[in-house]
Protein backbone atom coordinates (compact mmCIF):
# COMPACT_ATOMS: atom_id res chain seq x y z
CA UNK A 1 0.00 0.00 0.00
CA UNK A 2 1.46 2.96 -0.74
CA UNK A 3 1.46 6.46 1.26
CA UNK A 4 1.60 9.69 0.12
CA UNK A 5 4.86 11.37 1.79
CA UNK A 6 4.42 14.34 4.10
CA UNK A 7 6.63 16.75 1.25
CA UNK A 8 4.32 16.11 -1.14
CA UNK A 9 2.02 19.07 -1.62
CA UNK A 10 -2.18 18.41 -1.34
CA UNK A 11 -3.94 18.01 -4.19
CA UNK A 12 -7.78 18.81 -3.64
CA UNK A 13 -10.71 17.47 -5.98
CA UNK A 14 -11.02 19.81 -9.28
CA UNK A 15 -14.77 20.38 -7.80
CA UNK A 16 -12.92 22.70 -5.12
CA UNK A 17 -11.10 24.58 -7.50
CA UNK A 18 -14.03 25.35 -9.40
CA UNK A 19 -16.12 26.00 -6.43
CA UNK A 20 -13.22 28.88 -5.13
CA UNK A 21 -12.62 30.47 -8.72
CA UNK A 22 -16.53 30.81 -8.65
CA UNK A 23 -16.99 32.43 -5.14
CA UNK A 24 -13.23 33.84 -4.06
CA UNK A 25 -14.47 37.24 -5.51
CA UNK A 26 -17.53 38.07 -3.96
CA UNK A 27 -16.27 36.72 -1.04
CA UNK A 28 -13.74 39.18 -1.15
CA UNK A 29 -15.99 42.16 -1.99
CA UNK A 30 -18.34 40.86 0.68
CA UNK A 31 -15.48 40.51 3.52
CA UNK A 32 -14.22 43.86 2.40
CA UNK A 33 -17.43 45.57 2.64
CA UNK A 34 -18.64 44.25 6.14
CA UNK A 35 -15.33 44.97 7.58
CA UNK A 36 -16.84 47.32 9.98
CA UNK A 37 -19.45 45.08 11.19
CA UNK A 38 -16.69 42.33 11.51
CA UNK A 39 -14.74 44.78 14.02
CA UNK A 40 -17.58 46.07 15.89
CA UNK A 41 -16.95 44.68 19.25
CA UNK A 42 -19.99 43.14 20.76
CA UNK A 43 -20.26 45.65 23.96
CA UNK A 44 -20.12 47.92 21.27
CA UNK A 45 -23.28 46.38 19.23
CA UNK A 46 -25.11 46.54 22.44
CA UNK A 47 -25.14 50.37 23.27
CA UNK A 48 -27.12 50.95 20.03
CA UNK A 49 -30.51 49.54 21.69
CA UNK A 50 -32.44 50.28 18.70
CA UNK A 51 -30.87 48.56 16.49
CA UNK A 52 -29.29 45.28 18.87
CA UNK A 53 -31.34 42.92 17.27
CA UNK A 54 -30.44 43.99 13.71
CA UNK A 55 -26.43 44.04 13.99
CA UNK A 56 -26.68 40.88 16.41
CA UNK A 57 -28.39 38.48 13.16
CA UNK A 58 -26.44 40.46 10.90
CA UNK A 59 -23.00 39.09 12.50
CA UNK A 60 -24.33 35.95 12.71
CA UNK A 61 -25.42 36.01 9.23
CA UNK A 62 -21.61 36.76 8.02
CA UNK A 63 -20.09 33.97 9.96
CA UNK A 64 -22.56 31.83 8.39
CA UNK A 65 -21.83 32.64 4.78
CA UNK A 66 -18.01 32.33 5.45
CA UNK A 67 -18.97 28.97 7.45
CA UNK A 68 -21.17 27.78 4.63
CA UNK A 69 -18.12 28.92 2.00
CA UNK A 70 -15.29 26.56 3.80
CA UNK A 71 -17.87 23.80 4.84
CA UNK A 72 -18.91 23.24 0.93
CA UNK A 73 -14.77 23.60 -0.16
CA UNK A 74 -14.06 20.74 2.67
CA UNK A 75 -16.45 18.58 1.28
CA UNK A 76 -16.06 18.99 -1.98
CA UNK A 77 -12.17 17.96 -1.45
CA UNK A 78 -13.67 14.29 -0.52
CA UNK A 79 -11.16 14.94 2.63
CA UNK A 80 -13.03 16.74 4.89
CA UNK A 81 -10.88 17.12 7.89
CA UNK A 82 -7.42 16.98 6.26
CA UNK A 83 -8.71 20.34 3.89
CA UNK A 84 -9.46 21.95 7.36
CA UNK A 85 -6.50 21.08 8.58
CA UNK A 86 -5.09 22.77 5.85
CA UNK A 87 -6.84 26.09 5.54
CA UNK A 88 -6.79 27.62 8.68
CA UNK A 89 -7.79 30.92 7.64
CA UNK A 90 -10.96 29.88 6.33
CA UNK A 91 -11.90 28.45 9.47
CA UNK A 92 -10.63 31.22 11.48
CA UNK A 93 -12.94 33.47 9.07
CA UNK A 94 -16.04 31.63 10.03
CA UNK A 95 -15.16 31.59 13.61
CA UNK A 96 -13.25 35.21 14.57
CA UNK A 97 -14.39 37.77 12.33
CA UNK A 98 -11.77 40.22 12.58
CA UNK A 99 -9.68 37.53 10.45
CA UNK A 100 -12.06 38.40 7.41
CA UNK A 101 -9.81 41.27 7.04
CA UNK A 102 -7.20 38.80 5.52
CA UNK A 103 -9.76 38.44 2.39
CA UNK A 104 -10.28 42.13 1.88
CA UNK A 105 -5.89 42.51 2.00
CA UNK A 106 -5.46 40.06 -0.79
CA UNK A 107 -8.25 41.72 -2.91
CA UNK A 108 -5.90 45.28 -2.33
CA UNK A 109 -3.05 43.55 -3.34
CA UNK A 110 -4.56 41.57 -6.14
CA UNK A 111 -6.34 45.00 -7.89
CA UNK A 112 -3.21 46.99 -6.87
CA UNK A 113 -0.88 43.80 -9.17
CA UNK A 114 -3.20 44.15 -11.70
CA UNK A 115 -2.18 47.96 -12.25
CA UNK A 116 -6.17 48.53 -12.47
CA UNK A 117 -6.54 52.14 -11.07
CA UNK A 118 -10.52 52.33 -11.34
CA UNK A 119 -10.73 48.97 -9.49
CA UNK A 120 -8.00 50.20 -7.22
CA UNK A 121 -9.73 53.23 -6.51
CA UNK A 122 -13.07 51.44 -5.88
CA UNK A 123 -11.37 49.33 -3.13
CA UNK A 124 -9.78 52.16 -1.31
CA UNK A 125 -13.23 53.65 -1.25
CA UNK A 126 -14.69 50.78 0.53
CA UNK A 127 -12.32 50.34 2.99
CA UNK A 128 -12.76 54.31 3.71
CA UNK A 129 -16.30 53.93 4.04
CA UNK A 130 -15.90 50.98 6.28
CA UNK A 131 -13.48 53.06 8.37
CA UNK A 132 -16.07 56.20 8.60
CA UNK A 133 -18.98 53.57 10.19
CA UNK A 134 -16.32 52.29 12.37
CA UNK A 135 -15.48 55.79 13.92
CA UNK A 136 -18.50 56.57 14.43
CA UNK A 137 -19.16 53.28 16.59
CA UNK A 138 -16.05 53.15 18.29
CA UNK A 139 -16.82 57.04 19.39
CA UNK A 140 -20.89 56.86 19.82
CA UNK A 141 -21.00 57.70 23.69
CA UNK A 142 -17.49 58.87 24.22
CA UNK A 143 -16.81 61.72 26.47
CA UNK A 144 -15.73 65.34 24.75
CA UNK A 145 -16.20 62.65 21.20
CA UNK A 146 -17.58 65.10 18.54
CA UNK A 147 -17.67 62.30 15.53
CA UNK A 148 -21.61 61.11 16.29
CA UNK A 149 -23.30 60.53 12.86
CA UNK A 150 -22.24 59.52 9.84
CA UNK A 151 -22.26 62.34 7.71
CA UNK A 152 -19.80 63.80 10.27
CA UNK A 153 -17.25 60.48 9.98
CA UNK A 154 -17.51 60.68 6.36
CA UNK A 155 -16.44 65.18 6.07
CA UNK A 156 -13.99 63.91 8.64
CA UNK A 157 -12.91 60.63 6.87
CA UNK A 158 -12.21 62.93 3.63
CA UNK A 159 -9.93 65.06 5.06
CA UNK A 160 -8.47 62.49 6.64
CA UNK A 161 -7.61 60.65 3.82
CA UNK A 162 -6.68 63.72 1.45
CA UNK A 163 -4.38 64.55 4.22
CA UNK A 164 -5.72 68.04 4.82
CA UNK A 165 -6.51 67.64 8.29
CA UNK A 166 -8.94 70.45 9.16
CA UNK A 167 -8.90 69.44 12.77
CA UNK A 168 -12.88 70.48 13.06
CA UNK A 169 -13.31 67.11 13.96
CA UNK A 170 -11.35 64.17 16.10
CA UNK A 171 -11.38 61.21 17.24
CA UNK A 172 -10.75 60.61 21.24
CA UNK A 173 -11.11 57.08 21.67
CA UNK A 174 -7.93 54.56 21.10
CA UNK A 175 -9.70 52.22 18.99
CA UNK A 176 -11.23 56.05 16.77
CA UNK A 177 -7.52 56.93 16.61
CA UNK A 178 -6.46 53.20 15.04
CA UNK A 179 -8.84 53.47 12.52
CA UNK A 180 -8.02 56.69 11.91
CA UNK A 181 -3.89 55.95 11.37
CA UNK A 182 -5.49 52.87 8.91
CA UNK A 183 -7.14 55.68 7.03
CA UNK A 184 -4.37 58.10 6.70
CA UNK A 185 -1.95 54.90 5.70
CA UNK A 186 -4.92 54.68 3.09
CA UNK A 187 -5.21 58.17 1.70
CA UNK A 188 -1.34 57.97 1.29
CA UNK A 189 -1.00 54.96 -0.76
CA UNK A 190 -3.71 55.90 -2.87
CA UNK A 191 -2.07 59.52 -3.58
CA UNK A 192 1.10 57.67 -4.31
CA UNK A 193 -0.69 55.50 -7.12
CA UNK A 194 -2.61 58.25 -8.47
CA UNK A 195 0.90 60.30 -8.59
CA UNK A 196 2.47 57.25 -10.25
CA UNK A 197 -0.35 56.64 -12.65
CA UNK A 198 -0.32 60.07 -13.99
CA UNK A 199 3.54 60.03 -14.02
CA UNK A 200 3.54 57.04 -16.65
CA UNK A 201 0.47 58.51 -18.41
CA UNK A 202 2.85 61.38 -19.05
CA UNK A 203 5.87 59.23 -19.68
CA UNK A 204 3.91 57.01 -22.72
CA UNK A 205 2.71 60.31 -23.90
CA UNK A 206 6.60 61.85 -24.38
CA UNK A 207 7.83 58.01 -25.89
CA UNK A 208 5.74 57.96 -28.16
CA UNK A 209 5.96 61.24 -29.55
CA UNK A 210 9.94 60.36 -29.84
CA UNK A 211 8.82 57.66 -31.45
CA UNK A 212 6.64 59.12 -34.39
CA UNK A 213 9.40 62.36 -34.57
CA UNK A 214 12.10 59.62 -35.02
CA UNK A 215 9.78 57.64 -37.59
CA UNK A 216 9.58 60.52 -39.52
CA UNK A 217 13.10 61.56 -39.59
CA UNK A 218 14.18 57.88 -40.52
CA UNK A 219 11.81 58.47 -43.38
CA UNK A 220 12.88 61.40 -44.92
CA UNK A 221 16.19 60.02 -44.70
CA UNK A 222 15.37 57.43 -46.83
CA UNK A 223 13.74 59.46 -49.27
CA UNK A 224 17.06 61.34 -49.93
CA UNK A 225 18.55 58.48 -49.97
CA UNK A 226 16.51 56.89 -52.63
CA UNK A 227 16.88 60.28 -54.55
CA UNK A 228 20.91 60.25 -54.60
CA UNK A 229 21.10 56.71 -55.77
CA UNK A 230 20.31 57.31 -59.30
CA UNK A 231 22.38 57.51 -62.44
CA UNK A 232 24.10 60.61 -62.03
CA UNK A 233 24.57 60.01 -58.20
CA UNK A 234 26.79 56.75 -59.67
CA UNK A 235 28.30 58.07 -62.65
CA UNK A 236 29.42 61.21 -60.09
CA UNK A 237 30.86 58.35 -57.52
CA UNK A 238 32.71 56.73 -60.19
CA UNK A 239 34.13 60.24 -60.93
CA UNK A 240 35.41 60.92 -57.76
CA UNK A 241 36.65 57.45 -57.19
CA UNK A 242 38.59 57.35 -60.15
CA UNK A 243 40.15 60.94 -59.64
CA UNK A 244 41.37 60.19 -55.69
CA UNK A 245 42.78 57.15 -57.07
CA UNK A 246 44.80 58.75 -59.80
CA UNK A 247 45.45 61.49 -57.13
CA UNK A 248 47.69 59.07 -55.48
CA UNK A 249 48.55 56.96 -58.78
CA UNK A 250 46.73 53.80 -58.28
CA UNK A 251 44.79 53.28 -61.33
CA UNK A 252 41.60 51.61 -61.12
CA UNK A 253 43.39 48.61 -63.61
CA UNK A 254 46.35 48.90 -61.23
CA UNK A 255 47.47 45.50 -60.37
CA UNK A 256 50.47 45.82 -58.63
CA UNK A 257 51.62 44.64 -54.78
CA UNK A 258 51.28 47.04 -52.19
CA UNK A 259 55.02 46.80 -52.02
CA UNK A 260 55.06 47.89 -55.53
CA UNK A 261 52.24 50.70 -54.71
CA UNK A 262 54.82 52.24 -51.47
CA UNK A 263 57.45 52.35 -53.74
CA UNK A 264 55.62 54.55 -56.57
CA UNK A 265 54.26 56.81 -53.77
CA UNK A 266 57.87 57.22 -52.23
CA UNK A 267 59.08 58.41 -55.44
CA UNK A 268 56.33 60.44 -56.22
CA UNK A 269 57.31 62.48 -53.14
CA UNK A 270 60.64 62.17 -53.62
CA UNK A 271 59.87 64.15 -57.00
CA UNK A 272 57.74 66.29 -55.17
CA UNK A 273 60.70 67.49 -52.69
CA UNK A 274 62.99 67.87 -55.42
CA UNK A 275 60.69 70.48 -56.94
CA UNK A 276 60.66 72.56 -54.32
CA UNK A 277 64.51 72.75 -53.77
CA UNK A 278 64.65 73.91 -57.15
CA UNK A 279 62.48 76.85 -56.28
CA UNK A 280 64.10 77.90 -53.79
CA UNK A 281 66.98 77.69 -55.42
CA UNK A 282 65.73 80.08 -57.76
Amino acid sequence: MMTRRRSEPDVWNPRVDRWTARTQLPLDLFALSTIWLSFVPITAMLRFSSYRGLWISARIGLSVVFALDIGIRSWLSGRPGRYLITHPFGVLAALVPPFRLVFSLRLLRSMFRRGSLGRFLAVALLLVINGALLVVVFESGAKGASITSFPIALWWTACTVSTVGYGDYTPVTVAGRIVAVCIMAVGLTTVAVVTAQIAASFSEQAAARRSAASEGDSTAGDAAGGAGSGPDAAAAGETSGDSSASSFGDAPGDTGTAHERHLALVDRLQRIEAMLLSQERT
